[in-house]
């Protein structure tokens, strides 16, 4: 019952204040409501940042990734800093001087209104058929433990003729998947980036706290210290940040397919770099981004080492690795911290959820159907037709999401699938971006081939054998160098009429923040320091 209740109280403050912030903000014009008003600061911009990202998909898939192979999955944490360097540098500054409120809107620029309408089409269907599904799915696996649902549900599975997991399961699923619809669809990017600060604050504070929990508990009361060189001894060989080649993550990936996914996922997602969007200022975003970057340094604190310690208290047990935090939650908190965390986690799985909401309604309002379906749409039809596709695509995302309950690890299958789409468009993207001549003609190739040949390669036999010989990571950076190259020579053969030229729609000031290649620059020497400290290359040896 104390469980319960600090979970509710928790929940409803931050909803309370949320309201309290935002109810007097602009919702009806497309601007205030899929930009919040082009207003957001950075530290708004670093709290939606990194709570959009620090779902439960990455407190619950990366920790079971961690149980399985150690310290080396923290790569996913800790080369995202070199992504997010890149897109304070970079990318930042050419989305913002176009104006755009999403990036197929920059290739229409860049490209033609084919181009928008293709990647807007492969952002909408990896939205709803991938990544809505698994934040709910996730979501509610942690949920599940954390709270011990099954045991409140009493016999009431049983009069309904499911199993208790399963009904746990559909239950949580559809409790947080309308929750989170109301906070994207009736508040806005705006109201998402608020509410995405406050439960930052609970889910960072609750993330350590589990940490400190857990490494007094197996200190045997000698303190956090005593527990941090017990599990250093007993797991000396997991504590690599070089990953063998029996790993998830073998080291030699990070320079294909991992890296890549990280840029796409930081600099081109449009679920994660919307807020970005939304900047008053260049220097504001940069200053956003690169907080985030400073923040993404501490992560493996939350989100790899609760997984090892998880591996030290339940290795002897026969669970699944997406099961181990939250049992390990339940383990070592008490009941009112319990609830706290709980409440955090439900802010995580919202924060996720109705920002990819928020982006799939952004994407559809103003690619497709002010584009292409009602060019001559007013702004309340605009938004209207955003909620409108925001409550359909969460209703399916709801009933897809317990489906996915037989995979082995969500972290693993997450980053399987978003390579289907990440890649192509990160290429076309990219290539947009660093030449003048190449033609809209080779960025819709370069789309429909890139999301083809993936597709095919894990999915039709005998290809996806040729795919698992050489590590899906491998195949990814080979499918991205192709693509470039094939998009480059189409533009030697057949180069546009004339050079592109990007122009400045004066949407927000673009004087850059003068500390940002010096504070870039700290954040990669930190990166290499960490991975250099930790490293034992001797597990690439045979």
């Amino acid at each position: 019952m104390v469980t319960i209740l600090s979970f509710l109280f928790f929940t409803g403050l931050v909803g309370l204040i949320t309201w309290w912030i935002t109810h007097r903000d602009d919702h009806a014009s497309s601007s205030g409501y899929f930009l919040g008003g082009r207003t957001l600061t950075f530290p708004l911009i670093a709290g939606s940042l990194l709570l959009t990202n620090l779902s439960t998909e990455q407190m619950v898939g990366l920790n079971g990734a961690a149980f399985n192979d150690g310290l080396c999955v923290m790569v996913w944490e800790v080369v995202c800093v070199v992504a997010l360097v890149f897109m304070a540098w970079f990318f930042l500054p050419r989305f913002l001087k176009s104006g755009v409120a999403t990036v197929p809107q920059y290739l229409e620029i860049r490209f033609d209104h084919q181009t928008q309408v293709i990647t807007n089409l492969i952002f909408l269907v990896a939205y709803v058929g991938i990544l809505l599904p698994i934040i709910l799915y996730s979501g509610a696996t942690g949920m599940i433990g954390i709270l011990d649902v099954p045991s409140m549900l009493g016999d009431l599975p049983e009069r309904v003729g499911m199993s208790t997991d399963s009904f746990a399961l559909w239950l949580i699923v559809w409790a947080v998947g309308i929750i989170g619809s109301i906070y994207a669809l009736f508040g806005g990017l705006r109201t998402v980036a608020v509410s995405d600060t406050i439960n930052g604050i609970g889910l960072l504070v609750g993330g350590f706290m589990i940490t400190g929990f857990a490494l007094a508990q197996i200190g045997d009361g000698e303190g956090v210290a005593k527990g941090a060189e017990l599990l250093l001894d007993q797991q000396r060989e997991r504590f690599n940040s070089v990953g063998g080649p029996e790993s998830s993550v073998p080291f030699s990936t990070i320079f294909s397919g991992i890296f890549l996914l990280n840029l796409f996922y930081w600099t081109t997602n449009q679920q994660i770099i919307q807020r970005t969007f939304g900047a008053s200022s260049l220097a504001e975003g940069q200053k956003g981004v690169l907080l985030t970057g400073a923040l993404k340094l501490l992560g493996p604190l939350y989100l790899v080492i609760p997984g090892m310690i998880a591996y030290h208290i339940f290795s002897g047990e026969d669970i699944k690795a997406d099961q181990a935090y939250g049992m390990l939650v339940n383990r070592v908190l008490p009941a009112h911290l319990t609830g706290f965390f709980a409440a955090a986690m439900i802010g995580a799985i919202l924060s996720s959820f109705n920002s990819a909401l928020n982006s799939s309604c952004t994407l559809f309002s103003l690619g497709l159907y002010k584009s292409v379906l009602r060019k001559d749409a007013t702004e309340a039809q605009v938004v209207r037709s955003g909620k409108i596709f925001g409550w359909i695509v969460a209703v399916i995302a709801m009933a897809i999401a317990p489906l996915l309950a037989q995979t082995d690890s969500i972290f693993g299958f997450l980053q399987k699938m978003n390579g289907m789409y990440f890649i192509p468009i990160f290429a076309v993207v990219l290539v947009g971006m660093l030449s003048r001549r190449v033609p809209a003609s080779a960025a819709k190739i370069a789309l429909l081939a890139g999301f083809g040949i993936i597709a095919i390669g894990y999915f039709v036999e005998p290809f996806d054998k040729i795919v698992a010989s050489m590590h899906e990571f491998h195949f990814l950076g080979c499918v991205f160098a192709w693509l470039v190259i094939l998009m480059l020579v189409i533009g030697e053969i057949w180069p546009r009429e004339t050079e592109f030229v990007q122009e400045d729609v004066g949407a927000v000031d673009m004087t850059p923040w003068r500390f940002a290649v010096p504070a870039g620059l700290v954040l990669i020497a930190i990166v290499l320091l960490i991975y250099q400290r930790f490293a034992d290359f001797s597990v690439l040896v045979p």
